[in-house]
């Protein structure tokens, strides 16, 4: 993965569509090294706390993997919650000197919530427009939030936008590939 200097994480994205009573989340494969492609199918979109959470990752590999234990510790700790766990582990990841570090960003969602925590103590709720919830993170977060938003209103659901606005993202950033890992959860009821 690159480095953070600019506030940005590269070499990914990832997307998180609430649409008709389901949550989808995809993330493409690639993982770059500076301007070098080193792998095309890594898997940045997990699913956690025994299938109920699906979870994504944009930054260092190694960081998102030692948020996503602590992660997966606060949901035993607090199962069903997946708010308070997001709080807790975002609380740690602030002050903890050795979290402090990490340079990774996840989205976080399970049947009721979708999440978007940082290393800066964001735990962050997207807003729903027109019965749709959608967020995004990574180095082409933005042209797939924006993709994904003209869509929400289309007859797609949740995730054909989520696959069509990934597909979209990929033409336009050079650190995201066409090759997805798409989790999907029931919502408990519709946005």
């Amino acid at each position: 993965m690159q480095d953070n200097r600019d506030g940005q994480f590269h070499a990914t994205t990832i997307l998180m569509v609430r649409k008709g009573g389901r949550v989808v989340m995809g993330g493409d494969g690639q993982v770059s090294l500076g301007p070098t492609i080193v792998k095309g199918n890594a898997r940045k979109v997990r699913r956690l706390a025994k299938g109920s959470v699906v979870c994504g990752f944009a930054g260092a590999t190694a960081d998102a993997f030692t948020l996503f234990e602590r992660l997966e510790a606060k949901l035993e700790q607090y199962p069903g919650q997946l708010t308070r766990a997001c709080v807790e582990l975002a609380k740690d990841w602030r002050t903890d000197r050795y979290l402090r570090r990490l340079e990774a960003m996840l989205l976080v969602a399970d049947a009721e919530v979708g999440l978007l925590l940082s290393g800066t103590g964001d735990v962050l709720e997207p807003e729903v427009h027109d019965g749709t919830a959608i967020m995004a993170i990574g180095s082409g977060g933005n042209y797939a939030l924006a993709a994904a938003r003209a869509l929400a209103d289309s007859s797609h659901d949740a995730e054909e936008i989520v696959r069509r606005a990934m597909a979209i993202a990929g033409e336009i950033c050079v650190y995201t590939n066409g090759s997805l890992v798409i989790e999907t959860l029931d919502a408990s009821a519709p946005v």
